[in-house]
């Protein structure tokens, strides 16, 4: 079922999407509401990710469209009972009304649900002050859609607030838990470590960052043809660690004392990506560590904590409001003056004026 309203409003998108799921007579049990500021030029691929997403976690899927169109106007369609569980709400906002997304979305969450925001493209510099990014319990960027996705990357980390996540490190799964298992197998102190991967790949220098603030010892990042990641070794006393993947498929896989194998790592598409990333909706604490530890790398300040931030905000508006107190009581005292002043019989002023004069 396909409900499409023009020239509409909120009410009016909620009440056609409560009557047709009434008609439908289903019940709702969806465990989230997934935001995506999704473009024109973008949109179909991003639809096409979140409905795989929505196989594994069904979900109300909010689409938020920022039209080009000059007019005062909001548009949805509202997607129900197909191949997907869940609900799907395209909106397009058009006009003035592209600067009030956060107004339009509001009413399309579910009650006490977690909510997800998904920036496809084009993601905030600070997710969490974003408006429509203060309205999610998680927040997800990818930096790999930007023209100089290292950069994106730092900038994520000297912005990131807790909640945040890049698909950057959603890339890095497969790796990580390939070296996580290396060490299982081979607890041996680890002296250095190596990351090879082409110079502008931000999951590279992600990938040798949380290295460096896992295993606290220095981490070379050396450029190659690629794609992607091509190599990470860890050197022991004992030998090497080495996972080493040239075609972006397989990768051979080799431990100290063991034969070397063949292990599936392919290049993940961003379908797997999110539905991967809903799988938490809690702070990812591992992740903050790894961005501390690529600012570092990078000769970048570390983001200030959280609480302080917070406090220093705080600071900042309560100075503002007894400084327009302030304003407000000088005012209202000036006022009172010059009522007493002219009160007076004769006027303070008008005396002293003669005064003067005569003298």
């Amino acid at each position: 079922m396909i409900i499409t309203l023009t020239h509409t409003d909120t009410s009016e998108i909620a009440n056609a999407l409560l009557k047709a799921r009434s008609r439908l007579g289903s019940a709702s049990g969806l465990v989230l509401t997934l935001i995506v500021a999704a473009e024109q030029r973008s949109f179909a691929k991003a639809y096409a990710a979140a409905q795989t997403a929505a196989r594994e976690h069904p979900c109300r899927l909010v689409l938020v469209v920022k039209t080009a169109g000059k007019t005062d106007r909001l548009d949805a369609d509202i997607h129900l009972a197909e191949d997907v569980p869940g609900e799907v709400i395209v909106l397009r906002l058009s006009g003035e009304v592209r600067e009030h997304a956060e107004s339009v979305v509001l009413p399309m969450l579910l009650p006490d649900s977690p909510v997800v925001m998904w920036w496809p493209s084009n993601a905030p510099d600070t997710p969490g002050d974003d408006v429509l990014g203060q309205l999610a319990d998680r927040r997800i960027t990818d930096a790999a859609s930007s023209s100089d996705p290292i950069k994106a990357l730092e900038v994520r980390a000297i912005h990131h607030s807790p909640g945040d996540t890049d698909l950057t490190w959603t890339r890095l799964t497969l790796w990580r838990a390939l070296l996580t298992a290396a060490l299982d197998q081979y607890p041996m102190r680890i002296l250095s470590a190596t990351v090879v991967g082409p110079r502008n790949n931000a999951p590279a220098n992600l990938m040798a960052a949380w290295l460096e603030s896992r295993l606290k010892v220095s981490v070379t990042r050396k450029p190659s043809a690629g794609p992607g990641i091509t190599s990470v070794k860890l050197e022991t006393p004992g030998g090497d660690i080495v996972i080493a993947r040239e075609d972006g498929k397989t990768a051979s896989y080799a431990i100290p004392g063991q034969p070397r194998r063949t292990v599936a790592l392919k290049r993940r598409d961003i379908n797997e990506l999110l539905t991967e990333e809903l799988r938490r909706l809690d702070a990812d604490d591992v992740y903050a560590a790894a961005l501390a530890a690529l600012l570092t790398r990078e000769g970048q300040p570390l983001p200030e904590p959280e609480p302080v931030r917070k406090r220093k905000e705080a600071g900042a508006i309560a100075a503002a409001r007894v400084a327009k107190t302030g304003a407000r009581a000088g005012s209202r005292k000036a006022a009172r003056v010059q009522e007493a002043l002219s009160r007076q019989d004769p006027p303070l002023h008008v005396a002293h004026a003669h005064a003067a004069g005569a003298s």
